[in-house]
C-alpha cells in the first residue's frame, strides 16, 4: 500500500527551487558586494602559470595550506615590469569574484609585484632576457680596446670618488692621453636619462669611454640596469668599459659593454698602457735593434773584404784565364757537334736521294723504258688518246725522238 504524505495544517510552504545560474549570480553578487573582498592584498607563491592566446594570464596563488585561482587580464599583464613564472613569491592586489561558468571563486588581479628585493630582481631578469634575445650580449659584437688611445672619455659623477681614482691612475700610467669628463648623475630616478645624455655628448670626441661609479646598494646602482642606457652603450661608436660598483656588483651595463671592469680603478688600468712598461719595452727593442744592426754591419764588412780579394789583379787574371779556357772548351764542343750534325745530315740526304731514284721516272728510263708525250707535252698512257699522223715525242735515257703515228693497234 502506497503512503502519501500530506501537508499539515499551518506548516509553511517550501521556497521555490533556484536554477544553477540563479544560484551562481546570487553568490557572485554577494561576493562582489562584500567590501572585505574588494582590493584585498594577498601574499603567496605562483604556480601553474598559463598564458592564453588572448593575452590573459591564469595562475594559482598558494601557500602551505590553501590555494586560489587568479586571473590577470591583458592590460595588467602587459604592464608588468617582469616575467611572471612559477615559484615566484608575489604580493597581489585585486577583487574576489565568482567565475559562474565553472562555479569557481577567483581573484581578479589589479596589481602584482614580487615581494621586497624580488621586484628589482624580476625587472632585472626581464630586461636581461630582452636584450640577450636581441644579441646585444654576444661576444662577437664586442670590440677590442685601443692600444694607445689619444682621448679617454669618462661618464660618471664629477663629485664622486670614482672620477678621482680614474683621473689619478690615468695621469700616472699614461699622461700622453687626454681625459674628457662628461659629468652625469649616477643615482636616482633621473640618472638613466642623465647617463644617456653624457654618453651621447662624449661620442665623436674620444677613442674609448668608461662608464663608472663607486659602490652602493642595489637601489643606488639600479640606474645602470636601465634598458635605454643599455641600448645607448651598445650603439656607442667607440668601445665602452663598464665599471660600476665593486667586483661583486653586476648590472645590465656590464653585459652590454664591450669590456666589464670589476672597479673604476681597474677600468683605468684596462684602457691605458703603463708608460714605465712602455719605456722598458722600447729600451729592450732598441737594444735588440742595435745588436741586429751590428751583426748586419759585421756580415757586410766581411762580405766586402771577400769581394775586395776577388777584385785584385791576380784574382782577376786567374778568373779571365779560367773563363778563356772554358770558352775554348765550349768552342771545341760546338765545332765537334757541328761536324757530327753535318755528317748525319749528309748521310740522311744521300739515303733520301737513293729512295727518290727508285721511284723517279728517270730511273725508269735508265732501265730501258721510254716516256711518250703528246704534242701538248702531256704523257700518253693509252692508245685511245692518239690518232693516226699525230706527232709524238719519245723520251729515252739519253735523248728524245720526234715521230708521227702511221697506224695504231688497240689492245682489247
Amino acid at each position: 500500500m502506497t503512503t502519501v504524505a500530506e501537508p499539515r495544517e499551518g506548516a509553511p510552504e517550501a521556497a521555490p527551487a533556484l536554477t544553477v545560474s540563479e544560484l551562481a549570480r546570487l553568490l557572485r553578487d554577494t561576493v562582489r558586494s562584500n567590501p572585505l573582498l574588494t582590493r584585498v592584498l594577498v601574499r603567496g607563491e605562483t604556480s601553474n602559470v598559463q598564458r592564453a592566446a588572448t593575452g590573459i594570464v591564469f595562475f594559482t596563488l598558494r601557500d602551505e595550506e590553501a590555494a586560489i585561482a587568479c586571473v590577470l587580464f591583458r592590460a595588467v599583464a602587459d604592464a608588468l615590469p617582469f616575467d611572471l613564472e612559477d615559484g615566484m613569491a608575489v604580493l597581489a592586489s585585486g577583487d574576489v569574484d565568482l567565475y559562474a561558468r565553472r562555479g569557481e571563486v577567483q581573484l581578479v588581479i589589479r596589481t602584482l609585484a614580487p615581494e621586497g628585493v624580488g621586484l628589482f630582481w624580476a625587472t632585472f631578469q626581464k630586461t636581461r632576457k630582452t636584450l640577450e634575445g636581441e644579441g646585444l650580449f654576444e661576444p662577437a659584437r664586442k670590440r677590442p680596446l685601443p692600444t694607445f688611445p689619444r682621448r679617454i672619455g669618462l661618464v660618471t659623477s664629477e663629485h664622486g670618488a670614482a672620477v678621482h681614482d680614474l683621473v689619478t691612475i690615468l695621469r700616472r700610467r699614461y699622461p700622453l692621453a687626454e681625459v674628457v669628463l662628461s659629468p652625469s648623475l649616477v643615482q636616482g630616478a633621473e640618472a638613466p636619462a642623465s647617463l644617456r645624455r653624457a654618453l651621447a655628448d662624449v661620442q665623436g670626441r674620444v677613442d674609448v669611454v668608461i662608464v663608472a661609479r663607486g659602490g652602493g646598494s642595489l637601489e643606488d646602482l639600479w640606474c645602470f640596469n636601465d634598458e635605454g642606457l643599455a641600448r645607448a652603450i651598445a650603439a656607442c661608436p667607440v668601445p665602452v668599459v663598464s665599471a660600476v660598483g665593486h667586483e661583486t656588483d653586476v648590472t645590465i651595463a656590464d653585459f652590454v659593454a664591450d669590456v666589464r671592469a670589476p672597479t673604476p680603478s681597474a677600468a683605468a688600468e684596462l684602457v691605458s698602457p703603463d708608460l714605465e712598461e712602455l719605456r722598458t719595452q722600447i729600451r729592450s727593442l732598441a737594444g735588440t735593434a742595435l745588436a741586429t744592426m751590428r751583426d748586419l754591419l759585421r756580415d757586410r764588412r766581411r762580405g766586402l773584404f771577400m769581394a775586395g780579394g776577388h777584385l785584385s789583379p791576380a784574382s782577376l787574371q786567374q778568373d779571365v784565364g779560367e773563363d778563356a779556357e772554358q770558352l775554348r772548351r765550349l768552342g771545341r764542343g760546338l765545332r765537334d757537334a757541328a761536324v757530327r750534325m753535318l755528317r748525319a745530315t749528309s748521310e740522311r740526304i744521300e739515303s733520301l736521294a737513293a729512295r727518290l731514284d727508285l721511284v723517279s721516272p728517270f730511273g725508269t728510263l735508265q732501265r730501258g723504258y721510254a716516256i711518250v708525250e703528246g704534242k701538248d707535252g702531256r704523257v700518253v698512257t693509252d692508245a685511245r688518246g692518239v690518232q693516226e699522223s699525230d706527232p709524238l715525242v719519245v723520251r729515252l735515257r739519253d735523248g728524245r725522238l720526234h715521230v708521227h703515228v702511221d697506224s695504231k693497234e688497240e689492245t682489247p
